[in-house]
């Protein structure tokens, strides 16, 4: 009878101590990129805003694919949720936010693990005040619509893990030209199914709402680019240490894809851009089936999604480790000119006034610099009288000179690697992200250089995220020097 006993308890020990130590190590309920109350911070904001109105966000749906569930990057900024077809509706009048997700699917769960769903447990996770089923939104819906409102709900297409706002919509805008397809945005259709369910609602745009919050950026998002930087930064280094002339470009590209897998990035930021010699010519040359041939510049560009949040750097090194005297000359100059535009910036004056002091500085570089050939100076005077006309107004309507007459220094970069869209910050503020990416090319012999970093606005300044990795002539050769052989490269 005892041992009938403890067989019983030690079996039913061990199935305890299985259950546990599956719990533990199933994946997570709830994001753990930022604290919920940075959520939370962010719906206040929206509040704020939509005064007595109301906001719907949907998040994407699942996967038609054995791929990983990544959500999309306006629902998450709000959220953090990370499951499928959930939607948010933010009250302004009422002051709170309600989560619907879909029903618990047990059978699903036994095979793939817990996933968020309805309930107390879930509004205490998440931080968001009621969380019910799905099925619930259809008469949340009519109940705030009860009387005229404003519903603020985004228009663009979502924008997942690889994309920007420029690549969903110009697909979208591809999809309404083709005869052949007409297929309509997911966002298109919920707008439209809002208005029939609830035509007292003035429904209206809430992107441009959510771009505007996004432009600044927390310390804690700053934390995550951060991060997602020094994976770019390590990936740049290994490249460097690993390249010699008989590699394949794609062979560059898998250094990249290691080290951001073994890093815990989620995914990639855009498609890697390793470009040898003449390919590096098409800005976004992205095919990496190239034989890395002795002589040739290599430029790597790449970057990954970790955690939500992308990075854009580039570097550019010789495939034998080092510089020839024409490389030397006209990398050289090229540095020091990309190198007089990192000087310059400052925060909280005119881009004007940073381009001014910048295109000075080129001039002094031009004229001390020895070039090996006359195209050499010929291209660099072609680099800073590019950033010369920048400081002269265009005349209206004249086309392509969008960034012109106090346009930016490059891109923003966040949650995407192009991030929000909107008209040209003439002014850097504290809090903003970006990267400088001027390009010197000579178009008749297919020479393109460039380089990349991430810089953060401070108040006294700014913080190069990516200054690690190297730049400079004898610091690339150097690091080079330090040869590594990575497995399976030939």
């Amino acid at each position: 009878m005892k041992r009938t006993s403890f067989a019983s308890f030690a079996c039913f020990a061990l199935v305890c101590f299985l259950a546990c130590a599956a719990s533990a190590s199933a994946q997570p309920l709830f994001t753990d990129s930022l604290p919920k109350e940075e959520f939370a911070a962010r719906r206040a904001r929206v509040m704020q805003q939509i005064g007595d109105g109301i906001a719907i966000v949907q998040g994407t749906t699942e996967t038609a694919n054995t791929l990983k569930f990544r959500q999309n990057n306006q629902f998450f900024y709000l959220t953090g949720v990370e499951v499928p077809r959930a939607i948010l509706l933010i009250d302004g009048r009422a002051k709170t936010s309600t989560l619907f997700l879909a029903a618990r699917n047990e059978r699903k769960e036994a095979t793939e693990g817990p996933v968020l769903v309805p309930g107390p447990e879930a509004a205490q996770l998440t931080g968001i005040e009621s969380v019910r089923v799905r099925d619930d939104f259809d008469a949340a819906l009519k109940q705030a619509a009860a009387a005229p409102r404003a519903a603020y709900i985004p228009f663009r297409p979502e924008v997942l893990g690889g994309a920007s706002t420029g690549d969903t919509v110009g697909h979208q805008a591809a999809a309404d030209a083709d005869p052949w397809d007409g297929s309509k945005a997911r966002e298109t259709i919920f707008v439209d199914r809002v208005r029939a369910a609830a035509p007292a609602l003035d429904v209206k745009d809430l992107d441009p709402m959510l771009d505007a919050l996004r432009v600044i950026k927390s310390p804690r998002e700053i934390a995550l680019l951060r991060e997602s930087t020094r994976l770019a930064g390590l990936a740049m280094m290994d490249a460097m240490r690993a390249a010699h002339p008989g590699m394949y470009e794609y062979e560059i590209e898998a250094i990249g894809d290691y080290d951001f897998k073994l890093h815990n990035a989620q995914g990639l930021a855009y498609f890697a851009l390793v470009a040898a010699g003449k390919n590096s010519s098409y800005p976004h040359y992205h095919a990496a089936q190239s034989q890395i041939k002795d002589g040739d510049m290599v430029l790597f560009d790449y970057a990954p999604d970790y955690k939500y949040y992308a990075s854009d750097v580039t570097r550019e090194f010789p495939a034998n480790g080092k510089f020839t005297a024409d490389q030397r000359s006209l990398y050289g100059i090229y540095v020091k000119m990309y190198n007089a535009l990192m000087t310059s910036i400052k925060p909280n004056v005119p881009v004007t006034d940073i381009i001014k002091d910048a295109v000075a500085k080129m001039d002094a570089a031009i004229a001390s610099h020895t070039f090996t050939q006359p195209k050499y100076k010929d291209a660099a005077v072609r680099f800073a009288d590019a950033w010369r006309r920048r400081l002269t107004p265009p005349a209206p309507g004249t086309p392509g000179t969008a960034n012109r007459g106090g346009g930016t220094l490059g891109h923003m970069v966040g949650m995407e690697v192009h991030d929000v869209p909107g008209p040209p910050h003439t002014t850097l503020l504290p809090g903003m992200v970006f990267t400088i990416e001027p390009a010197l090319t000579i178009p008749e012999d297919r020479v393109y250089i460039r380089l990349e970093d991430m810089l953060v606005i401070t108040d006294t300044g700014y913080e190069n995220l990516s200054s690690f990795a190297p730049i400079e002539i004898e610091a690339i050769e150097k690091l080079m020097g330090e040869k590594k052989t990575l497995h399976g490269s030939k």
